[in-house]
């Protein structure tokens, strides 16, 4: 049952089976009302620093930045590049006290949820960039001094 209520899943990111979240009460509906009155304005925030993020890594030749779709407007929810030997960039970035981490590091196809399903070709992309894929530290209100570090720290990562 615990594995059921938390989307099927026995660790962070492993789902051997199909579960279901429905763990919203009353308080918490009552906070997430509070905070939609914000959400437009973290929203904005965001998306400043994404563009910052994208400016100070533009000249980075080894990392990937994420790409957005024209008449689209994301949140950045999550700002997630695309750097090689990542395992190894993402411990240097530890080390230097920056909290970047791996999103979704198991492909979808691999999970345990999705045994039964008759898997007729491979997913070499998603199965590529589930080695290459860092998130980097975004939230409202991060500062542009706490960016250049990241982007500091991600350069001499990738040295």
């Amino acid at each position: 049952m615990r594995r059921l209520r938390n989307l099927g899943a026995v660790a962070k990111y492993d789902h051997p089976e199909i579960g279901f979240n429905t763990r919203l009460d009353s308080l918490q509906a009552v906070v997430l009302l509070a905070k939609l009155t914000r959400l437009e304005a973290w929203n904005e925030l965001r998306r400043q620093a994404a563009a910052r993020y994208q400016a100070s890594l533009a000249d980075m030749e080894r990392v990937e930045l994420p790409a957005v779709s024209s008449g689209n407007e994301p949140n950045w929810h999550l700002f997630v590049v695309r750097v090689p030997h990542r395992d190894r960039v993402l411990q240097t970035l530890h080390e230097a006290g920056i909290r970047a981490g791996i999103h979704y590091p198991i492909p979808i196809h691999r999970q345990g949820a999705f045994n039964g399903l008759e898997h007729r070709a491979s997913f070499p992309v998603a199965e590529r960039l589930a080695d290459e894929i860092l998130s980097l530290p975004i939230f409202p209100g991060i500062s542009d001094r706490d960016q250049e570090r990241v982007s500091d720290a991600l350069r001499m990562a990738l040295r």
